[in-house]
C-alpha cells in the first residue's frame, strides 16, 4: 500500500516525474494560443503594418488609431458605430437572460413533473437538434413575417429563446437531482417557484454557464437576423456592421482593414472572458450530460 502511495497519478505537489506532461502540454498550450495572440497584435498594427510583405505576426508600432478610426466611422446611413454595439449589447444580455430562464424552467418541467405528452415533447425538442439554421431558413423567415416581427427589435430576441441543445443539458442534469430531495421540499410547504429558485437553480450551475455560453455566442455573432429580417440601420447589430465594414470607407477596402482589425478583438474579447470564466462550469456539464 506504501508503495502504491508513493507513486499517485495525480500527485498533490509538484514531481518531477510531470515534466514528461508539461513538455508535450505546454507547447501544445503556446501553439493553440498564437490565433489569440494574432488577433489582439493585428488589431493595434498601423496601416504599413496590415499590408507589409512578409506579413509580421507581432505588431511592431502599436497604435490606436484603428479603434480611434472605428469608433468615429459612421456608415453611409449616418449611424454611428456606437448605435450597433449598443444594440448588440441589450440584445445580448436580454437573450442570454430569458434563454436561461426558459431552458431551466422548461427542463424542471420535463424532468420532475408528470403529464401528458411529456415524452413527445422532450422527443420532438431532441429532433430540433438535427436541423441546422439553413435548413430552416425559410419556414423561420415565413413564421417571423406572419407574427409581424419583420423590421422589430425583437426579432432579435424571440426566435432565439427556443434553444434545443440548453434545454436537452439542463434537462440531463436535473434528471440527477433525487426526486426525493423535491418530495421533501414540497412536504415542507414549498412552491414550485420556491423550488426551481432555492432548490433547483443552485444545483444545476454548471448546465447553466453553458447555456450562458452557447447562448452569448449565438446571438454575439449573429448577422442572419439584421441580414435578413431588420431593414432600419438602427435596428442592427454590431455583428452585421463588421461584416460590412470594409466596403463602408467609400468602397476603398485598404482603408477599412484597420478598422475592421479593431472591431474583430471588439467582437472576439466577450467570447473569450465568457468562456475563461466559465469553461470549468462547461466540462462539468459534459460530464454529468451523457455526452461523450
Amino acid at each position: 500500500m506504501s508503495a502504491f502511495q508513493g507513486s499517485k497519478i495525480n500527485p498533490d505537489k509538484f514531481h518531477k516525474s510531470q515534466f514528461k506532461f508539461y513538455a508535450v502540454l505546454i507547447p501544445l498550450a503556446i501553439f493553440m494560443a498564437l490565433p489569440i495572440v494574432y488577433i489582439f497584435s493585428h488589431a493595434f498594427k498601423p496601416i504599413d503594418e496590415l499590408f507589409a510583405y512578409p506579413p509580421r505576426f507581432f505588431v511592431q508600432k502599436p497604435t490606436l488609431q484603428n479603434f480611434a478610426d472605428l469608433f468615429a466611422q459612421t456608415s453611409t446611413t449616418g449611424v454611428p458605430m456606437s448605435r450597433y454595439l449598443f444594440n448588440s449589447i441589450i440584445i445580448t444580455t436580454i437573450v442570454v437572460t430569458l434563454t436561461i430562464l426558459v431552458s431551466t424552467m422548461a427542463g424542471y418541467v420535463l424532468s420532475k413533473k408528470r403529464f401528458k405528452l411529456k415524452s413527445t415533447l422532450f422527443e420532438i425538442n431532441t429532433i430540433a437538434l438535427m436541423f441546422v439554421p439553413a435548413a430552416v431558413a425559410i419556414p423561420r423567415y415565413l413564421l417571423i413575417e406572419k407574427v409581424g416581427l419583420i423590421n422589430n427589435f425583437w426579432v432579435h430576441v424571440l426566435p432565439l429563446l427556443a434553444m434545443p441543445i440548453g434545454l436537452f443539458l439542463v434537462k440531463q442534469f436535473i434528471d440527477q437531482i433525487p426526486d426525493d430531495l423535491i418530495e421533501a421540499a414540497q412536504l415542507d410547504g414549498a412552491t414550485d417557484l420556491q423550488i426551481f429558485f432555492k432548490i433547483i437553480i443552485p444545483l444545476v450551475k454548471p448546465a447553466i454557464a453553458t447555456i450562458a455560453i452557447l447562448s452569448f455566442q449565438i446571438v454575439w455573432n449573429s448577422v442572419e437576423t439584421s441580414t435578413l429580417y431588420v431593414n432600419d440601420e438602427s435596428l442592427k447589430t454590431f455583428a452585421f456592421y463588421m461584416s460590412t465594414l470594409a466596403s463602408q470607407v467609400s468602397g476603398n477596402n485598404v482603408a477599412g482593414q484597420g478598422m475592421a482589425a479593431a472591431a474583430s478583438l471588439i467582437m472576439f474579447v466577450p467570447n473569450l472572458i465568457i468562456f475563461v470564466i466559465l469553461q470549468r462550469q462547461v466540462m462539468n456539464t459534459m460530464a454529468h450530460s451523457g455526452i461523450k
